[in-house]
């Protein structure tokens, strides 16, 4: 893992065993939950269950802090969320590890179990999200809006659900390429030699397992079937497009990766990041390749801080909150039921990259099978 990445997320459950573990490096204290009151925290599955939202703030407050994981300020705008958080209850978020992967966040939750630096929250991808729920590793809780999370965002058992999400697009600076590509079709023309990149290995990475479906949906594959997208980036290798640089804000600074596979609230937030710097980042979502992905809100069931958890969930998924994701080109799980009711920050959606049409999501199955296919065939695939 490259840790300058930002929120990599590993895909292939087989590989978890062998991905980095992050184990506990000596002696580490046992966690302290404040009390009595913690038990009923950290066994309650709804606001209700403390009383209300009262009681549940005064409960937070008490513990005083949560502990966070993979959360780049920069990253869908959790900068201004924890910012937020913090004014609005007075509870310090520590977010360790901000450019750490999902697979970082799940080795932090299963190596410091009973320990006060465990993560009380996390923010996973959603394959990920899935498996986690699998291994019992997360703690039932419904938000006050739960109701209003479409019925396929969401775990019936409340151990997950979606937070924010986008669709995969195409970032280019339109001051290094003459002729911004706007479809994978384009990309495998002869001009964009050694200038495409992805955020990441697919293997690891949420961002770039997104781009290698996306490239299947635009060249006859489906959902069950990812390998048109491993063939189309062996392609791009072969004719020397594709370059094995994993895109940030830096590279794209400095020119090594001017075309970007990456999900639109990353590609968007740059180009209002980089006006400043020269740089003019232009936005697509193909229309060869549509693929849309969220990740996935969770509390560890042996948070250490029970209370403070379940308060930062009802803040994330508050009118606030999820206008905040929105101000961060990201598009919140909420988004149609906020359109519905009038809540909805309508400046912040119309900045959003234009797309028609409803969403689809692949199922657990399928995602299955296109990790395994991936975690099989590209290194090959792009290697030499």
């Amino acid at each position: 893992m490259t840790v300058s990445l930002p929120r990599t997320a590993v895909l292939a459950a087989g590989l978890a065993a062998a991905a980095l573990t992050l184990g506990a490096c000596g002696a580490a204290p046992t966690a302290q939950t404040g009390g009595p009151g913690a038990a009923k925290a950290a066994t309650a599955t709804s606001a209700r269950d403390f009383g209300g939202m009262a009681a549940l703030i005064a409960a937070a407050k008490k513990e005083g802090g949560l502990n966070a994981i993979a959360l780049p300020r920069d990253w869908a705008n959790y900068g201004a969320l924890i910012d937020g958080f913090t004014k609005k209850y007075g509870i310090k978020v520590k977010v360790e590890n901000p450019d750490g992967s999902s697979q970082d966040e799940i080795s932090a939750i299963t190596s410091r179990k009973g320990q006060d630096r465990a993560p009380d929250v996390v923010d996973l991808g959603s394959s990920f999200a899935l498996s986690a729920a699998q291994q019992g590793l997360l703690a039932p809780y419904k938000v006050a809006s739960f109701d209003e999370l479409p019925a396929q965002q969401k775990d019936a058992q409340a151990r997950w659900y979606n937070d924010y999400g986008g669709y995969i697009s195409i970032g280019c600076d339109a001051r290094r390429v003459k002729k911004c590509p706007t479809t994978f079709a384009e990309l495998l023309r002869p001009e964009y030699k050694g200038r495409v990149a992805l955020n990441g290995n697919p293997t690891k990475s949420g961002s770039a397992f997104g781009g290698v479906y996306a490239a299947a949906l635009a060249n006859g594959g489906s959902f069950d079937d990812i390998r048109p997208g491993l063939d189309f980036f062996a392609k791009l290798k072969k004719n020397g497009n594709y370059t094995p640089v994993e895109s940030t804000p830096a590279t794209v600074e400095q020119g090594e990766t001017p075309i970007s596979i990456d999900w639109d609230y990353l590609n968007a937030g740059y180009a209002e990041e980089f006006k400043s710097k020269g740089v003019d980042w232009k936005v697509a979502v193909p229309e060869d390749g549509r693929f849309s992905q969220y990740y996935s809100q969770a509390v560890n069931k042996d948070a250490p801080h029970p209370a403070a958890a379940r308060l930062w969930e009802e803040y994330l998924y508050s009118t606030e909150g999820q206008n905040l994701w929105l101000k961060g080109s990201a598009r919140p799980a909420l988004m149609a039921a906020m359109e519905r009711n009038g809540t909805l920050d309508q400046a912040a959606a119309a900045k959003l990259p234009k797309v028609a049409g409803t969403p689809r999501f692949p199922t657990e199955a399928q995602q299955a099978k296109a990790k395994q296919v991936l975690g099989q065939a590209w290194g090959k695939a792009v290697s030499g």
